[in-house]
């Protein structure tokens, strides 16, 4: 097999590991072909072609299926052969492999994540091994910790004047 001909061969698996991968996002996400099309802003016939394989998308369709799927456009770059895989970590595995959770809530999780480990680079790369409370979070403290107040103050009855 030529140099030419082992390209075209990779190029033609990675269109239908992207175009089987949008399928599988699309029927998860219980939408037709002729709406993701109609949200992603391309021709009906040409997400059809990208799901079998037949076209390979360019960045900018594969951002707008992300958005319309609402999954993340770094995923489908990384199937597409765009971008290389990032750096795995074994809290981003956990929540990108949880089939508890939607993709939209995944991407979310992941977001929030990144965050947390930006400021946390930011800052020197402290991490902070104790909680910054006084006191644990409980779910019935949630509101009075809203409004400023302890725990303690909780309890005690508001004088409206």
């Amino acid at each position: 097999m030529s140099q030419d001909e082992h390209l075209a061969a990779v190029v033609t698996n990675a269109a239908q590991d992207i175009g089987s991968f949008i399928r599988s996002q699309r029927e998860a996400a219980q939408v037709s072909v002729r709406q993701l099309a109609e949200k992603a802003g391309v021709s009906n016939p040409y997400l059809s072609q990208i799901e079998r394989g037949l076209r390979k998308p360019s960045a900018d369709v594969l951002n707008q299926i992300a958005k319309a799927l609402r999954v993340s456009a770094e995923v489908l770059y990384v199937r597409a052969g765009i971008l290389e895989p990032s750096e795995a970590g074994q809290v981003r595995d956990a929540i990108v492999n949880d089939t508890a959770i939607t993709e939209r809530q995944k991407q979310v999780l992941l977001d929030i994540y990144t965050s947390f480990c930006q400021q946390n680079e930011a800052a020197g790369g402290e991490v902070d091994e104790e909680p910054t409370t006084d006191y644990p979070p409980v779910a019935g403290d949630l509101t009075a910790r809203a409004l400023g107040t302890t725990p303690q103050d909780s309890g005690k009855d508001i004088q409206h004047g």
